[in-house]
This record gives C-alpha cells, sequence and structure tokens, in this order.
C-alpha cells in the first residue's frame, strides 16, 4: 500500500475526468498525475531526500493536494501545520518534525520571515498563484520548469506523515501515519459505507486536518471529483454545491448550526448532496434533524474515531439514523467497530469490560499510527499489547454500538478542534498575577464544549477575564484560547494527591447531560 496508488489508478482509469475544481480552475486526472510528477521531480532537485519532512501552512486549495502527493512522490513525509496556530506553535512543530522544507500560500506568507530566523530552512516555496514572494520560489514554475520523474513514493509501514494535535504536557505532538495505516483505514470505512459512484466531494473544513486529509486520499482512491474552498464558510459551501452539484462532504456539528443560520435568510437548493460524514463533536438530535431537512436527499453517518487511528474506528451507519420499531434511537451513539476494526471497552488493568459498563475505549486497527514522534515512552503508554488507548470513556451495548460517556484525558473538543486543557494552562500560568488556574469544556449550543477558564490571582494582583483571554492569544492558536473565564478567591479544590478536581469544577456545568464528549 502507498499513498500515490489511487492516484496512478485515477488517472489510468479516468485521464479526462474531472480531478479538481477550485474556482473557475479545473484539472483532469492525466493532467494532476503530471504535475503531481513535475512537482516531485521540482523537490527532489532542490535537495529533498527520502523521509525528508515537509511542512505545510496553508488555506485549503488545488496546489495543496497536489503536495499532498508530490511529497508522498519524491519520498518525503508531509507536515500539515495547523491554520489557526501561532507562530510559537508553527515552530516548535517544524523544530521538533526537523522539516527543511516549507510550503505556504499568500495568506501566511507572513511566517516565513519567524520561521526561518528560528529553524533551519533549505526551501521555502509558494504554493498560490501569483508572484512569489521575495525568500521563496513559486510552485508554478517549479512545475513548468521540471520534467517528471517516476514514482518514489514510501510503502506498507514507511513513514507518510506529521499529524501535530494537541499534546497533554502542554505540546503538541506529531502522529506517525504510515502509507499502510492511511491506505487501509479508508479501505475498511468504504468498506461499510461506501462513497457513491464517482462522487464530487466538497472540501471546505481544513485539508491540514486530518478528516479532510483521508476525504483527499479515499476520493482520489475512487476516481472522484475534489471540489476545493479555500475555508468553510456557510455562503462559500452553499455556493459551491449549487455551482458544481456536490454529492458529498464532511461537516462538524457547528458547521450544521452555521449552515442552518444562513439557510434561514437565504435558501439554496441542496438536493444534490447525497452523502454527509459527520464528527469530531457532540450534536443535539434537534441540530441533526434540521441537517437532515437541510439535506433531503443525503445519508448521513457518523465517525468516530482521532488522528492517532488514521482517523476512523466506528461508523454510526446512515440505516440507524431512522428510529426503531421499539421507539429506541441510535442518534445517541458513535457507532459501530468499522470493518477490519476491533473496539474494546477496558478497565485500568485493561480488563474488558462488560456490557453497559463504562471505561476505557481502546482500538486494534490496522490504521492505528506507527507511535508519536520522538517520544517512545507516551507510545508505549498509549499503544499497549497492540491496543490504542484513546482516552475516551464509554459503554458498549450487546448489540456492539459504543456510547461516548466522558474523557479519561483532559481533553476538549471545540468545534471539532481538539484541545488539551495543559496548553491552555501552560499560558495563563504564564501571566504575572495567575496563581493557579484550571481549564475544562463546558457545553455550547454552537461549539459543542467551550474552553472555560479558572483562575486564581496572586495577593494583591488583578487581572480581568478578559486580560487573561488576550494574553493567551499571544501564546497559542486563538481556538485554544478561553471562550470564557471566571476569577475566583478561593483556592481550587484539590485531591488527597494535591492535583486540581477537575471533575468537581465540570459537575455543575454538565450535570443532567447523558453525552459529554463527540
Amino acid at each position: 500500500m502507498y499513498l500515490t496508488q489511487g492516484l496512478h489508478r485515477s488517472a489510468q482509469i479516468n485521464p479526462d475526468g474531472v480531478a479538481t475544481i477550485f474556482g473557475a480552475r479545473r484539472r483532469s486526472w492525466a493532467e494532476v498525475k503530471d504535475r503531481v510528477a513535475r512537482f516531485a521531480s521540482a523537490l527532489l532537485a532542490l535537495g529533498l531526500q527520502r523521509g525528508d519532512r515537509v511542512a505545510v501552512i496553508a488555506m485549503n486549495s488545488d496546489y495543496y493536494l497536489e503536495t499532498y502527493y508530490a511529497v508522498a512522490w519524491a519520498g518525503g513525509v508531509i507536515v500539515p501545520g495547523n491554520v489557526r496556530w501561532a507562530v510559537p506553535e508553527h515552530i516548535h512543530a517544524m523544530q521538533d518534525s526537523g522539516a527543511r522544507f516549507l510550503l505556504v500560500d499568500k495568506t501566511f506568507a507572513g511566517l516565513v520571515a519567524p520561521i526561518a530566523a528560528a529553524c533551519d530552512l533549505r526551501m521555502t516555496i509558494f504554493i498560490d498563484d501569483g508572484a512569489a514572494p521575495e525568500g521563496t520560489v513559486g510552485i508554478q514554475a517549479l512545475i513548468e520548469n521540471a520534467e517528471p520523474v517516476e514514482d518514489g513514493c514510501g510503502e506498507g509501514d514507511d513513514l507518510a506523515g506529521l499529524f501535530y494535535t494537541g499534546g497533554t504536557t502542554g505540546r503538541s505532538k506529531g502522529v506517525m501515519l504510515s502509507h499502510r495505516s492511511l491506505i487501509s483505514n479508508f479501505l475498511c470505512a468504504n468498506a461499510m459505507v461506501p462513497y457513491r459512484d464517482d462522487p464530487i466531494f466538497l472540501h471546505s473544513p481544513p485539508m491540514f486536518h486530518l478528516a479532510d486529509a483521508a476525504a483527499i486520499i479515499g476520493v482520489t482512491m475512487v476516481g472522484g471529483t475534489h471540489v476545493i474552498v479555500p475555508f468553510f464558510s456557510p455562503e462559500s459551501v452553499v455556493k459551491a454545491i449549487e455551482e458544481t452539484h456536490a454529492t458529498a462532504l464532511v461537516l462538524v456539528p457547528t458547521m450544521f448550526g452555521m449552515l442552518r443560520d444562513h439557510l434561514a435568510t437565504h435558501p439554496a437548493d441542496l438536493t444534490s448532496v447525497l452523502q454527509i460524514k459527520y464528527g469530531a463533536s457532540p450534536i443535539s438530535e434537534t441540530l441533526l434533524r434540521d441537517a437532515m431537512a437541510m439535506f433531503p436527499n443525503a445519508e448521513f453517518l457518523q465517525a468516530y474515531g482521532q488522528t492517532e487511528l488514521s482517523p476512523c474506528a466506528t461508523i454510526l451507519e446512515p440505516r440507524f439514523h431512522k428510529a426503531r420499531a421499539d421507539g429506541k434511537t441510535w442518534l445517541r451513539s458513535a457507532g459501530r467497530a468499522i470493518f477490519g476494526v476491533e473496539v474494546k471497552i477496558v478497565d485500568e488493568a485493561m480488563k474488558e469490560c462488560a456490557y453497559g459498563q463504562v471505561g476505557e475505549i481502546t482500538v486494534r486497527s490496522p490504521g492505528a499510527m506507527l507511535g508519536y514522534w520522538n517520544q517512545p515512552e507516551l507510545t508505549r503508554q498509549t499503544i499497549v499489547d497492540g491496543w490504542l488507548r484513546s482516552g475516551d470513556a464509554g459503554y458498549m451495548d450487546d448489540e456492539g454500538f459504543v456510547y461516548l460517556v466522558d474523557r479519561v484525558k483532559d481533553m476538549i473538543v471545540s468545534g471539532g478542534e481538539n484541545v488539551f486543557s495543559a496548553e491552555v494552562e501552560n499560558a495563563l500560568s504564564a501571566h504575572a498575577a495567575v496563581a493557579e488556574c484550571a481549564v475544562i469544556g463546558v457545553p455550547d449550543e454552537k461549539w459543542g464544549e467551550r474552553v472555560h477558564a479558572i483562575v486564581r490571582l496572586k495577593g494583591g494582583a488583578s487581572a480581568t477575564p478578559d486580560d487573561l483571554i488576550a494574553h493567551c492569544k499571544t501564546l497559542i492558536a486563538g481556538y485554544k484560547c478561553p471562550r470564557s473565564a471566571e476569577i475566583r478567591s478561593e483556592p481550587l479544590p484539590l485531591s488527597g494527591a494535591g492535583k486540581i478536581l477537575k471533575g468537581e469544577l465540570r459537575k455543575p456545568y454538565w450535570e443532567g447531560l447523558e453525552r459529554r464528549i463527540g
């Protein structure tokens, strides 16, 4: 198994078919394959060696899709950067991964100077239209001046990508995904709920995120069409669906809510959409039913997983989005294990729990990561006897449906993005007025969960919640920063071991809610 396999197949069986649509620009599969081969050739000429890491910080585009395949074709390892990170977070990922090549678009051209000052870069490439900024070389010139090179893609357990996720210690960690893990996870999930024939897939979630990267791989494997918008907005998504008759897309619950609000005053024809995959954060039954009404011809499937699983572990199939004869609903479930994947609920000793008993969700999958980059001890703690510990608490019923209850790891999912509280607490603690702090997830109608900070100030110090939030924005990505904060005068509750009891802090917010995570 190797990442460029789907590209070769699509160019072979559908050479003249539309591969990518980005604005007014359309490219065929034969054209995309040729461009990828030339871009890979240029990367090699610039000194890329097998296994070298190539960082990408850019909005969605057809260039970004070509980059995924060109880096693999040249034998490199792609390192997608979160476009919402602050500069120090980008620098950490660059330094940690050892990336020598940086690819940026016009939105992030301003990052080149600070990253270059902190990192040992060989080359910076501009993957956008127009003239390349000073200190960069343009992708179009590279492709036009290069001759195609034979495919040198890795395969099997060779490292294909480093996908950085939030860290429990306050630093993002690089998830190592192989060619085998990425391809096999798509095959397992697609066997359970296949893409419709000749899918026209709309990419609106960010391409750095594995939920969308998996769709790049999958739609390419089946020879469909990639419709790409730079970023999600209700206006751009509705416009793209109406203009291209898109048939498939991935959304998170927050996006459903934004689309619902937009369509209330701007009606649109979304009947071309036949399949919608959703997940990443909690969704209410009311919002899900509203989404079904917005897309009347679409089958809905919920996916649960994480980056470490490439990313899918379970799917709630379309047939389970309907009410049972006995009135029971499956909509609170995250579905059942996809084909080729095993899911088990275990206790602290890794012993399997009985049906209905809450424990940690563990997964054995061909899509499991190779491990965390440069973190062997954390890898050993996470993968135990071949089972990947998800950090999520849940239970399984006697039909194999998995129900998510809470998190073992101290993580918040807000608007589909993972936020580890330690990252936010580190940022808060850097404020001179903060004596102690705790960051928790609290229910939020729009975001699913909201990052909430509880802070006690040092004696004689002063700071407002707005001051603390503004301080965090100078150190970490905006989506990680608290959306709300409270300042308490009394010490935060502690366990016998001296740890802050976040369960006690969360309890008033979540009381009465059955499901606390997505």
